[in-house]
């Protein structure tokens, strides 16, 4: 969730010193640089679920998710994604990664454009990369993004199982929110206890 207001000018190696001191997070493109918006209890909870979800499924394979302070290095640029999910060597120091192969992002209203379209046009330029995910928070949907589909996008709902085909993973999308206060859920948790009481 970058800001896009008030860009500084900064080579690459200064930006990559200047993230491990600072207190908060910058995203990085073609020597701009931006600062991340601050963050809500149902992004992160959203987050949370994605990674904990991934995080059980991949144990013991070679293949790991990262939370949003792990950075994806896109030539010039320099994201921070959400929830990723690598397969590649990663060192216990390496600060960003260049081959995730599933990327999520959480959206935003006020950012939520951003991550739709400049991000959407770099990251599929990851050569590794085969799923984009897109969870709102606002409401209960999710945008999937594949390589196999020619990046064409496909929508899951409360009710719908999404599957993660990158790293094998079916999950409830009710799982994924759960925990999440918008009108959405709320509406499908007095749903089910009416169909429970019956």
């Amino acid at each position: 969730m970058a800001n896009l207001a008030s860009p500084l000018k900064l080579s690459e190696q200064d930006y990559l010193a200047g993230e491990l001191h600072s207190e908060i997070k910058h995203e990085y493109i073609d020597g701009e640089v931006f600062a991340m918006v601050g963050s809500t209890a149902n992004h992160n909870t959203l987050a949370g679920n994605v990674f904990l979800a991934l995080g059980n499924h991949l144990k013991g394979k070679p293949c790991r998710p990262f939370t949003s302070d792990m950075k994806v290095k896109i030539g010039t640029k320099y994201f921070y994604p959400d929830v990723l999910v690598d397969c590649s060597n990663i060192s216990g120091q390496d600060i960003f990664t260049q081959t995730p192969i599933l990327i999520v992002e959480v959206l935003f209203k006020s950012t939520q454009q951003y991550d739709k379209t400049l991000k959407l046009k770099n990251y599929l330029k990851i050569d590794t990369l085969l799923e984009y995910i897109l969870i709102e928070q606002d409401k209960a949907e999710i945008q999937v993004l594949r390589r196999t589909q020619g990046w064409q996008p496909n929508y899951y709902f409360l009710g719908d199982d999404v599957t993660f085909e990158s790293v094998g993973l079916t999950v409830p999308v009710e799982e994924l929110y759960d925990q999440i206060q918008n009108d959405d859920m709320s509406e499908w948790l007095e749903q089910k206890a009416q169909t429970d009481e019956d």
